[in-house]
């Protein structure tokens, strides 16, 4: 499980052969640079023509470039929720097709927009992150320039953003449809600091009739982050947030929500180690209950760089409070905010609300496109008077206030695959055992495969 940097990162660098590389499909598309292709000599892809159309004879930098998406999945769950109201087995195709078109005026301007079509064939119970037929993804004018000594970037419209390793803050990549925010972005970097400012309405999903995705004043959220590189051997990163939701249902609250929120992250790597720690604190109010939750994340481990393979060892060590009494005005449940499900594991069979979790976990790579993923879960809740949850914030029925903390443990296997430079396979398999609370709730142990296939042109 690769880390992810903060959406807005700098473009990779060029290759240091005579002649600059060609671009490698990104994760974020728009952060890709196809100017190089200004060089006939570098035209040797398929339909390279689609994919730098230039504008201006005199600058190379301005130009149009076209690009798709393709990611299919295959999944296998036989007790979503592990059973618990639903103990009926699903498998189904999830299909994800996007297009998009990034305009670039100059070495300043960009205009970047992105359709899609997403589809859950077969699929039992369709929820707002399965489905989305055809309907805007992303659509934002985007401005670079030097400014004050360091560079200046700004985003305004529809738009994907995350911070780290997408722990509270993502683009919801494991699910079929991915969050997006209508936002206004502004990021300045100079050196070793980074300053950013944001405020967005999170895009709301719908897939009764093609455009109706929506987002309104009823949910909001923005902040503000500092960066600085070359603290001691790692990076330090703080941010305040503010979360906006009406009219929403906690086990211990209901009503308008309003979190306070604030956020440290230290992380690095030297010597064979790398590290990344995070912690959260949320204050306000839900209704008339006041907020005190927190949630900590750390994952750290050794690779053994001249070892076969090379081996990477590590461990995973979470935890998020709950609500330790749903009658007393407080509201102890954490908020997750837009999580990264599959930090945990792809199966989205707990969430990263009351529990407490610790997972070790080995890596290897059997080549340079390989990579193998092996790891064991163990998990508590954080308090027995609130529920168990699932992805991302779904208590399960009847866990709440009965007896025992011990979630249960799970098996998670994993392989990753760069098949090409366009084609990238992964398959991942769950089993997790369930503890006492769950079973008497009615739950049952559950297993999951997922088996993907992503194309990027």
């Amino acid at each position: 499980m690769a880390p992810f940097s903060v959406a807005g990162a700098d473009q990779e660098p060029a290759g240091g052969g005579e002649l600059p590389d060609r671009p490698k499909i990104r994760f974020y598309r728009w952060q890709e640079d196809w100017s190089v292709l200004a060089d006939p000599s570098l035209r040797t892809g398929f339909l390279d023509s689609w994919k730098y159309i230039p504008l201006s004879a005199r600058d190379p930098a301005s130009y149009l470039s076209l690009g798709l998406n393709l990611r299919e999945r295959f999944e296998l769950n036989d007790a979503t929720s592990f059973g618990v109201g639903n103990n009926k087995s699903d498998r189904y195709l999830l299909q994800r097709f996007q297009i998009h078109a990034d305009l670039r005026l100059d070495s300043h301007w960009q205009i970047f927009a992105q359709f899609e079509d997403v589809r859950a064939l077969e699929k039992a119970v369709i929820t707002p992150v399965d489905k989305n037929e055809f309907d805007l993804r992303q659509a934002f004018v985007a401005y670079v320039d030097a400014v004050a000594g360091g560079v200046l970037k700004v985003r305004v419209g529809r738009q994907e953003m995350a911070f780290d390793l997408q722990r509270f803050v993502s683009v919801r990549d494991g699910p079929n449809v991915r969050q997006a925010y209508d936002a206004v972005w502004l990021d300045w970097e100079r050196e070793r600091w980074r300053f950013i400012t944001f405020w967005s309405q999170p895009v709301q999903y719908r897939s009764d009739h093609p455009f109706d995705d929506f987002s309104d004043t009823h949910f909001q959220y923005g902040g503000a982050r500092v960066e600085r590189q070359g603290v001691g051997p790692g990076a330090l990163s703080a941010y305040y947030s503010r979360f906006h939701l009406d009219k929403v249902s906690y086990l211990g609250a209901s009503g308008d929500e309003r979190r306070d929120i604030l956020d440290v992250r230290y992380a690095g790597a030297g010597g064979g180690l790398d590290w990344d720690l995070e912690a959260m604190g949320q204050a306000g109010h839900v209704g008339n209950a006041d907020v005190r939750a927190w949630a900590l994340g750390t994952r750290s481990g050794y690779t053994f760089a001249d070892a076969r393979w090379a081996p990477h060892l590590w461990l995973q060590v979470d935890a998020a409070s709950g609500d330790h009494n749903l009658k007393d005005h407080v509201l102890g449940t954490f908020n997750p905010l837009f999580p990264n499900g599959y930090y945990v594991t792809l199966s989205g069979y707990t969430g990263y609300v009351n529990f407490i979790h610790v997972k070790p976990g080995l890596t290897i790579r059997p080549t340079p496109k390989l990579s193998l993923l092996s790891a064991v879960g163990f998990q508590w809740r954080e308090t027995t008077a609130d529920a168990v949850y699932v992805q991302p914030n779904i208590p399960v029925r009847g866990t709440a206030g009965k007896p025992g903390r011990w979630t249960g443990m799970y098996v998670q296997l994993r392989a990753e695959w760069a098949i090409t430079p366009n084609l990238a396979g992964a398959l991942e398999a769950v089993t997790f055992q369930v503890g006492g609370a769950l079973r008497r709730a009615g739950g049952h142990d559950a297993n999951y495969l997922g088996v993907e296939l992503n194309y990027g042109w």
